[in-house]
């Protein structure tokens, strides 16, 4: 029954490892041939594969029903320096023959000394470490992380409402067109010229009569000091002497 169970385990294994080799595979093509037009959500959506993939083999590992493998011992029946077929056909060509010298590196079942070092290291640290310390730093590593969330969801809050500013409209379109229409065509303008638009009226021709009588009742402003003979100021202005045209 033992037996059965590990057959299972171990078929299970392989494919679950069999499809991570393929995602990993299809990532590093991507980034190797694909990185001029490669985005950052294509990214995303690899390593989110591959993290689902990860956690989906750790399941298989720490199932109930899966036997402990670290209780099963690998020894190797036949050591030969001569290339071996089949074990490049298992290994897609990687390993070309199972000899003294790859054997220590493919049957290894512990990690490097380097590796097992640092992990026995950080266990220790971590006994020593109260679980009131423990809780603490919990809490203070939560609290940083919060408040780096909220300044990013702030800054994105911030480049959106600027983002909407900018894109806002700021003028009317119709004004704008008619205006141009005016400038350039001279559409809706009218052909009429105001009064006294005109020409300047000399003082023999027609309707001068009627300006200067108009003109009449406006107040003479005398200079200060200028000669008798000087010519009265209509509202500031000279009128020229009689018999002479105006300027």
């Amino acid at each position: 029954r033992e037996e059965k169970q590990l057959e299972l385990t171990l078929e299970a294994l392989i494919s679950q490892v069999a499809d991570l080799k393929n995602s990993l595979v299809s990532f590093i093509y991507k980034l190797e041939n694909e990185y001029d037009r490669l985005t950052w959500p294509s990214v995303l959506d690899s390593f989110a594969l591959l993290s689902g993939q990860l956690n989906t083999l750790n399941k298989v590992l720490k199932h109930e029903k899966t036997p402990l493998l670290r209780n099963q011992v690998i020894i190797p029946l036949v050591l030969s320096p001569d290339r071996d077929e089949e074990i490049m056909r298992q290994t897609e060509g990687r390993v070309p023959v199972f000899s003294h010298e790859v054997v220590p590196d493919h049957l290894r079942t512990k990690p490097d000394p380097e590796v097992e070092e640092q992990e026995k290291q950080l266990i220790t640290d971590a006994a020593r470490i109260s679980p009131d310390a423990a809780q603490k730093q919990i809490q203070s590593l939560n609290k940083m992380c919060s408040n780096l969330l909220e300044k990013i969801s702030k800054e994105e809050r911030e480049s959106e409402s600027g983002g909407l500013r900018q894109n806002k409209q700021t003028f009317n379109p119709a004004d704008t067109n008619a205006l141009v229409a005016a400038v350039a065509f001279g559409k809706g303008l009218s052909n009429r010229r105001p009064p006294g638009s005109g020409a300047s009226v000399q003082s023999g021709q027609p309707g001068a009569g009627a300006i200067i009588a108009g003109a009449s009742g406006m107040q003479q402003v005398p200079m200060t000091g200028a000669p008798a003979q000087q010519q009265p100021m209509l509202a500031g202005v000279q009128m020229a002497p009689a018999g002479q045209p105006g300027k």
